[in-house]
């Protein structure tokens, strides 16, 4: 249970892919930080995301009471497999997260995400987990720092998924992570980010589906002043939407990414509650 991955990606004849994001997790001070950060409980069920050669897993199956280790790539079964046997708590899945159905996968009842993501895709697992049928209680991830700030909402600058974060939940930056914690090594500094969702949205808005509606026109084009990346976005004309945006008390001349959550959220309401399209 203790073998390294280097040892077992060595022993099984498996190299890490490029294509795939592989940076796997070694270091045990790190992985306990990890499961730290989600705060797991012996009453827990936990989803891992990128179970790898399942250094992660082995430590989450010690603290939860069951873990669904999901992983894509076909040549770490024989290793997750040979590992996990004798665990009765372990439940492999091996295929891509983005097209699992978490409500069909594990019931009802809540649940916790830990993983040591891709980079590449951890905006889209995110984006998965918070808008599925069954959201997680909590999330605890490795991402790459810069869009660990974002998502905390450490930088003034937004984005769509950092607007969705806030939304969705808490999210803060449990510690910084250097390249040497993972094999191979990344080229950039990486991040631990717990996210707890919210029971109800934190925001007084018409519902989830129209917020997003108006997010995502707001962002549809993000290097243009607001009233016309909405007015995009949205299908209606340029004063239609500066009307929507000083209705919200929101300069129509500024940009996507300086709103805030709240603002937002007025501007949600002042579309739900403007019928004109033109």
């Amino acid at each position: 249970m203790s073998q390294s991955p280097k040892a077992l990606l060595e022993q099984y004849r498996v190299l890490p892919k490029k294509s795939l994001g592989q940076h796997f997790m070694h270091d045990p001070g790190t992985l306990a930080k990890l499961v730290a950060a989600a705060e797991i409980t012996a009453a827990d069920t936990v989803v891992e995301v990128g179970a790898g050669t399942g250094s992660l897993t082995a430590w989450l199956a010690a603290q939860a009471r069951q873990v669904y280790a999901i992983e894509v790539d076909a040549r770490l079964q024989p290793v997750l497999e040979d590992r996990f046997d004798d665990a009765d708590n372990v439940y492999l899945v091996f295929g891509d997260i983005l097209k699992l159905d978490i409500a069909a996968l594990l019931g009802a009842g809540d649940y916790v995400v830990v993983a040591n993501v891709p980079y590449y895709i951890s905006s889209a697992i995110i984006w998965h987990f918070i808008e599925s049928r069954l959201p997680p209680r909590r999330l605890a991830l490795t991402m790459q720092y810069e869009v660990a700030e974002r998502i905390a909402g450490a930088k003034s600058a937004q984005n769509l998924l950092s607007m969705a974060a806030q939304f969705y939940g808490k999210a803060r930056i449990i510690g910084k992570l250097s390249p040497a914690v993972f094999v191979p090594r990344p080229r950039i500094d990486s991040a631990i980010v717990r996210i707890d969702t919210h029971a109800q949205p934190p925001v007084d808005v018409p519902g989830a589906a129209a917020f997003f509606r108006v997010l995502r026109a707001g962002f549809s084009q993000k290097r243009k002043q607001l009233k016309n990346s909405l007015a995009s976005g949205l299908s209606i004309k340029a004063a239609a939407a500066g009307r929507l945006l000083r209705q919200a008390d929101i300069d129509p001349q500024r940009r996507a990414e300086t709103l805030s959550l709240n603002e937002w959220a007025r501007l949600t309401r002042a579309v739900h509650g403007d019928k004109r399209d033109s």
